[in-house]
């Protein structure tokens, strides 16, 4: 009982410190002047560099959903009806949550290593004794940088989805590839792709807040950079997927209300 009181008090303190710093960074936003030549460098970083992992998990995903969902839709005689199922699910779902997780592992663990890097030997210190705010001048161009990069990339993670997918089912499975189009574009409206974008958005300032706290607040040595990356991570993981279910739910029922969901 005690041991289950220590995890939920510790759960509630981490969420109301990143609340916090999330109100910080808010705070900065509207008070200073971004530093647009780091914030270049970081968009550089997470959104180019970041390219090929996004390419080639968007690929594959889309072609192994086009593979399954051809396979059941065929048993009712329906196989042409894989493509439109994969182009709805990888704009809506499947897009923005894959690229959230390739980022939290490539992006949020580079984040909080750095940070974290930067409070062992002492940098972060030294900010604050020349006046200079650790959020202005090290968080918030990488809120930044991830929260544009982001729908980017979980759109290239579509983009490169519903290619390979129709690679596959026109030239694997042989179906008519105008037939497939057109219920594609019958199927996946603006609606979807809206979806994509804002839930992207959120998954991006998951990334990086998450990712500047544990950096900033991590133990101190190696093991205690190494023991952050690792929460890091793997907290932006779980609350991106726990997150994806809520928005989806949330933003179908605005879209229905606001009469945009047809």
């Amino acid at each position: 009982m005690n041991e289950s009181t220590g995890v939920l008090t510790r759960f509630v303190l981490c969420l109301g410190r990143m609340a916090l710093l999330s109100g910080e960074i808010l705070r900065s936003l509207v008070t200073v002047r971004p530093r647009l030549r780091e914030v270049i460098r970081q968009l550089h970083f997470i959104g180019v560099k970041s390219q090929s992992v996004v390419i080639i998990t968007g690929a594959f995903a889309g072609m192994v959903l086009c593979v399954q969902s051809y396979l059941q839709f065929q048993k009712m005689g329906m196989g042409s009806m894989a493509l439109p199922v994969v182009s709805v699910g990888m704009a809506s779902e499947l897009g923005p949550v894959l690229a959230g997780l390739m980022v939290a592992g490539r992006i949020g663990a580079a984040i909080t290593a750095e940070l974290g890097t930067m409070r062992v030997t002492e940098q972060i210190d030294a900010l604050r004794t020349m006046a200079t705010h650790p959020v202005d001048h090290l968080v918030v161009p990488r809120f930044l940088a991830t929260v544009i990069a982001m729908p980017l990339l979980a759109a290239l993670v579509v983009a490169m989805g519903i290619l390979a997918a129709y690679g596959v089912g026109t030239n694997l499975y042989d179906m008519n590839g105008a037939y497939a189009l057109k219920h594609m574009k019958d199927i996946t409206g603006p609606i979807d792709l809206w979806l994509g974008l804002v839930k992207s958005l959120f998954f991006g300032m998951i990334i990086s807040v998450i990712g500047c706290y544990r950096g900033l607040n991590c133990g101190l040595g190696a093991e205690g950079v190494g023991r952050a990356t690792n929460q890091a991570v793997v907290q932006s993981c779980i609350i991106i997927l726990i997150s994806n279910f809520f928005l989806s739910l949330v933003l179908r029922k605005f879209f229905i209300l606001m009469g945009w969901w047809i």
